[in-house]
């Protein structure tokens, strides 16, 4: 290999791990924003739920980095075939985490609007789905860094236990409303604050199907058909 072709490849694996860095660090950040939000939610902590919101700042700003780091990697480096998903790959996933952080931001928001004295029966159902949802965002990065294709479907293949825990956590406040009456507010906050869950993951399961086309070229529903 010539000199300034090895100077290229190594320019570029330094482009590709500070992508991955930056995403790690996003991750990091959207995981803990979940975790705060959720104990915020089981405390009736607004302080903690106001830093939750702050913070959210910070997945912003480093999703932009990623987006200037890929756009001047395609720019100076003019990435092929593999080399370009994964840096297509790393923008659309910063994007999706962002969202995730959102989510939890906006899981953050409700905690002001829940009473705290009066704590009812299915919030100690919500944080074990919002632990299987952050599991699932840590499992997917993880994948991401790895460049693992089978690991990231195992992230796919968690989504409907994750849907059945929304299901079941929505027939409960359902039936509880109809029971009591008076928490109908609360209730509808908490199942606000479920569904959130639920689109966390099924981000989480958009950013396993970008991971495993970047690992592998093929798109999870080529996939299945060539199965069938």
């Amino acid at each position: 290999m010539a000199i300034s072709q090895e100077h290229t490849v190594k320019a570029f694996d330094q482009d590709i791990g500070q992508l991955r860095g930056l995403i790690s660090q996003m991750g990091g950040l959207a995981e803990k924003a979940i975790a705060g939000a959720m104990t915020a939610l089981q405390r009736g902590d607004a302080e903690l739920a106001a830093e939750v919101r702050a913070d959210d700042k910070k997945i912003d700003a480093i999703e932009a980095e990623v987006e200037r780091t890929a756009v001047r990697v395609i720019a100076l480096r003019a990435p092929m075939a593999d080399d370009l998903r994964e840096v297509v790959a790393a923008m659309k996933i910063a994007s999706v985490v962002e969202r995730i952080g959102d989510y939890a931001k906006n899981i953050a928001k409700r905690v002001p609007q829940i009473e705290s004295e009066h704590r009812i029966d299915p919030v100690s159902m919500l944080p074990a789905m919002a632990r299987m949802a952050s599991e699932m965002v840590h499992d997917v990065l993880n994948a991401f860094a790895a460049r693992d294709p089978e690991a990231a479907l195992a992230v796919c293949e968690r989504d409907n236990a994750l849907d059945d825990f929304y299901d079941s956590i929505f027939r409960t406040l359902v039936t509880y409303m109809v029971e009591n009456p008076k928490t109908i507010g609360q209730c509808a906050h908490l199942l606000f604050v479920a569904k959130n869950l639920e689109r966390i993951g099924d981000h989480a399961t958009n950013v396993a199907e970008m991971v495993y086309y970047a690992a592998t070229g093929t798109r999870l529903i080529e996939r299945e058909k060539g199965q069938l």
